[in-house]
């Protein structure tokens, strides 16, 4: 629908009718005159200026007047209404990058693969989900750092996800770091829910700060931590000359996983196979829902360069158009 933004604009319609009607001409024949022996050279040409100006200039500058209330009127096209959701969550993912996640203990499709392509996969329909919420992500390894500060633009989180690589961090784990760094982003945020979700496969080797004391840290700000353990119990590891069973998943602190759960009022969740991390996703969305409430925005485009365009086209024409017999003469004549 067509909205005026400044309605009353449509009072000054009859202004030129107003001058016209009460104010009183101005008296060029007394300012200047013109002494000639007769008025026969003039008569066709007063005849027919009159009758060109009667004809077309005062219908033309009444649609540019109209055009001009118009534009002044700001005319604006009102698009349907959008539901926006509405959520004032700050969720992290912190990631674990070190050399461990490419142990191929994962299933994907039938096909066997490293835990951090079955992480991308998974997290990545998670982040879809989370619409209303702000994201970020987190990528750690020998130290951490923010690959995504907080943003409601879910694809370019999900992309960035998708374009981690083991290793980019180093090949150690900083788990307490991480979760400092992630205390550090989500204080900054300010939103008044704010949960990490950090996966995992190892134990804490690397960094500055213990993983329970950054825990203290995340509970003392009403940072909620779920903590994810990814790694299978068993793998099948061919040798020389036999095969043999082996645990990829002994270096796992689970302890200290489910303490930093404890302390900061989350959950921990062990991941042995593709089905239990998308099983842990769905609990993840069941134990955080998403926001229910909506706000509605209507997008709007402004229209009033459209009038203000004519209006301009119309005066160059009343400028122009009463110069062009007297060109075209001069041309004859010439």
């Amino acid at each position: 629908m067509i909205h005026f933004v400044w309605p009353w604009a449509f009072i000054l319609l009859p202004l030129p009718w107003l001058i016209y009607k009460f104010c009183p001409p101005a008296l060029a024949a007394e300012e200047a005159a013109l002494w000639v022996p007769s008025l026969s050279p003039f008569a066709a040409v007063q005849h027919q200026h009159g009758r060109r100006k009667g004809r077309w200039q005062l219908p033309l500058a009444l649609c540019c007047w109209l055009l001009l209330v118009g534009a002044t009127a700001r005319p604006q096209w009102l698009g349907d209404p959008i539901e926006l959701p509405v959520s004032g969550r700050d969720l992290l993912l912190a990631v674990d990058l070190s050399g461990s996640m490419q142990t191929k203990d994962f299933y994907l499709d039938g096909e066997s693969v490293d835990r951090l392509t079955v992480l991308k996969a998974v997290a990545g329909q998670f982040i879809q989900q989370r619409v209303g919420d702000r994201l970020g992500l987190i990528l750690f390894g020998d130290q951490p750092y923010v690959q995504t500060p907080l943003t409601f633009d879910r694809r370019t989180v999900e992309q960035l996800l998708a374009e981690s690589a083991i290793g980019l961090a180093g090949e150690k784990t900083a788990i307490g770091d991480a979760i400092g760094l992630a205390v550090k982003r989500l204080k900054r945020g300010g939103g008044e829910e704010q949960v990490l979700i950090l996966l995992t496969d190892g134990a804490n080797t690397a960094g500055h700060l213990s993983p329970l004391k950054a825990a203290d840290l995340a509970a003392a700000e009403g940072l909620k931590i779920y903590t994810i353990g990814l790694g299978a119990t068993t793998m099948k590891v061919e040798g020389f000359f036999f095969s043999q069973m082996v645990n990829p998943s002994a270096g796992l602190d689970e302890k200290t996983l489910t303490e930093i759960a404890q302390k900061t009022g989350g959950r921990y969740f062990r991941a042995r196979d593709t089905d239990q991390l998308a099983g842990i996703y769905a609990e993840l969305d069941r134990l955080e829902p998403v926001e229910r409430d909506h706000d509605v925005y209507r997008p709007i485009a402004e229209l009033y360069p459209w009038p203000l365009g004519l209006a301009l086209f119309y005066s160059l024409l009343l400028l122009l158009l009463p110069q062009l017999p007297q060109r075209i003469a001069r041309r004859k004549n010439g």
